[in-house]
């Protein structure tokens, strides 16, 4: 096996190391509140939530496509391209790791895990804009992010070679 190859086994490792606390662990948390006269503030709504348990969530209040959704393009199609890209390291064919390597880069582009990680930065940030609603990145936010680089790198660096010594 390449250097190159050794390296981009290594990162999707990583990568799959850091989904799992990214899907689990709690992303954001927002928090709503208003300030009334005489009362002062008060805390209208407040929710931490996991890219999980933000799929649970739609689901269980019928919004199945949305968490269909998220799931496909947030779980399930990362964990195929990184299972995917193990399979393409050590798979003997050289015409089957050509292909699949091929498709992989087409979905890459599908997967929506980065864009995902860019519209909670961005929600993030449109909340830090009103006084009355905060927001909060918790350590979840940060493994997935970590996940989407390590990936993005991960297929950069792998080498489909014909002579591939395993």
């Amino acid at each position: 096996m390449s250097t190159r190859n050794i390296i981009a086994f290594i990162l999707i490792i990583i990568s799959l190391v850091c989904l799992y606390p990214g899907l689990t662990k709690n992303i954001l948390t927002i928090s709503v509140s208003a300030t009334l006269p005489l009362v002062g503030e008060i805390n209208l709504y407040t929710a931490t939530r996991s890219i999980l348990g933000t799929i649970q969530e739609l689901h269980e209040n019928d919004n199945s496509l949305v968490a269909f959704l998220i799931l496909l393009f947030s779980v399930l199609i990362p964990i195929f391209k990184a299972l995917s890209l193990l399979v393409i390291l050590f798979a003997q064919s050289f015409e089957y790791r050509k292909k699949l390597h091929q498709f992989i880069s087409i979905i890459s582009k599908w997967s929506m895990a980065d864009v995902f990680v860019v519209g909670i930065f961005l929600a993030y940030l449109a909340t830090k804009s009103n006084n009355d609603i905060n927001a909060w990145l918790h350590e979840g936010f940060y493994f997935f992010l970590t996940y989407c680089l390590i990936s993005i790198l991960s297929t950069q660096i792998l080498k489909v070679e014909e002579k591939e010594e395993i």
